[in-house]
Parts: structure tokens; C-alpha cells; sequence
């Protein structure tokens, strides 16, 4: 007998199918942060899927810090997983491609505007560093840099409430870094530059479109993609 109630799945999507069906039992409380998922053969079994899809369903699930996978253990749904919704949100959209990059717009512009107010000097230094890093590491493959640099932006708006959903971004960026064939380093700098000068100058507004821009942009190039 299967410990949750989960609906059939059909053969489209189905590493993404599993994943829905796990966070819907955490969202409906069947499953909750602590409890041991059952063994693979029992997942397999219960959602009518093989080893290497359920793997692929547990490895994104693991990159969204909903569960640990150990060894010895077994999946383990995280302690804190109840205090981030938005990462079981995220997880329920993670190939919704268009939907992530606009939800990165979204919390990105409001975040770029408040951290006009909050961003320290060493925030600031520490962004500048982002962008010359960059620069030195023009041929190279740089995400990481460009992460940093919105990371630093996010938590320079230094609000706890938002805390979760800057881990959200944080993962929504890794997903859409992840799509891009190709690197514009003239164009990042110079988008980069702009968001940087509109913070150190606390300009609300150049901010606001500095980020917008540069989003935008952004999003252009990874759906021409899709």
C-alpha cells in the first residue's frame, strides 16, 4: 500500500510530473520537513516511472535544497523547506521557462529600487569587483560572476521577509544562466555599469530601468533560443 495518494502519471514530462507530485504532498501537508521519502523502488513503483527519471526528479529537487540525499538515509525533506515557499513555488514552474525569467524581473526590480536605499560602500565595492572580474574573464564562461552581482544586489535590500524569495532568485538565475548559449561580455559590462552608477548614485529610478534593461535583454536572448 503507498503511504500518498498521487495521480497517475503519464509518459510526457515525467521527471517534471514526479517532481509536481512531491511538492503538491508537501503543499498538501501528506508529506512534511523531516520525513524520509520512501526507497527508489518504492517512489518507482508509486508513480509508475523508471530509476533514471525518478533520479533526475530527486537530483532537481536536491538543487532546490527541498530534500538531502544521503547514503545511508535516504531523501530527507529539508527542516527548512516550510519557512521557503518559494522554492517549492519555483519548483512546481522550473520548466516554465518564460514564467521563471519573469518572475526574476519581478523580484529583481523591486530589490534593485530598495537596495538604492540600504547598499553599503562595501556592497558597492564588492559589486565593482563583479563587474571588473568580468572584464578580466571576458572569454571565459563568467555566470558565476554575474550571480554574484545580482546576489549582491539582492541582499543589500536587507529585508528578512523577502529572504526566502532571494534564494528563490538565486536558483531561478542558476536556471536561466544554465539556457544561455552564448556570452555578450561587452553588453553585460555595459548593462552592469549602469545598475552599479544608478546605485552608488541612490537614483531610484535609473536603477529601476538599468535592471529593466538589462533583463530584458536577457530574456530576449534566451527565449529567441527556446
Amino acid at each position: 500500500m503507498n503511504k500518498f495518494s498521487s495521480g497517475n502519471i503519464k509518459r510526457t514530462t515525467l521527471s517534471q510530473q514526479v517532481l509536481d507530485n512531491v511538492v503538491n504532498l508537501l503543499m498538501s501537508g501528506q508529506l512534511k520537513p523531516g520525513d524520509r521519502l520512501p526507497s527508489e523502488f518504492e517512489l518507482m513503483e508509486q508513480f509508475a516511472v523508471s530509476r533514471p527519471v525518478l533520479r533526475e526528479s530527486l537530483s532537481a529537487l536536491e538543487t532546490l535544497e527541498i530534500v538531502t540525499r544521503k547514503p545511508r538515509d535516504g531523501t530527507i525533506i529539508n527542516d527548512k523547506i516550510s519557512s521557503s515557499p518559494f522554492k517549492a513555488m519555483l519548483a512546481l514552474s522550473i520548466n516554465d521557462v518564460p514564467a521563471i525569467i519573469e518572475a526574476r524581473m519581478v523580484l529583481e526590480l523591486g530589490l534593485v529600487t530598495m537596495a538604492c536605499e540600504k547598499i553599503t560602500d562595501d556592497e558597492l565595492e564588492r559589486l565593482k569587483s563583479t563587474i571588473d572580474a568580468i572584464e578580466q574573464n571576458r572569454d571565459k564562461d563568467y555566470g558565476y560572476l554575474d550571480q554574484e552581482f545580482h546576489r549582491i544586489i539582492a541582499e543589500a535590500a536587507e529585508n528578512p521577509v523577502v529572504e526566502g524569495m532571494i534564494v528563490a532568485l538565486l536558483i531561478a538565475h542558476k536556471k536561466t544562466d544554465s539556457l544561455i548559449t552564448y556570452r555578450d561580455p561587452d553588453i553585460t559590462i555595459e548593462h552592469h555599469l549602469a545598475i552599479y552608477s544608478a546605485l552608488q548614485q541612490r537614483d531610484h529610478m535609473a536603477a529601476y530601468n538599468a535592471m529593466y534593461k538589462h533583463l530584458s535583454f536577457v530574456r530576449t536572448k534566451i527565449l529567441n533560443k527556446q
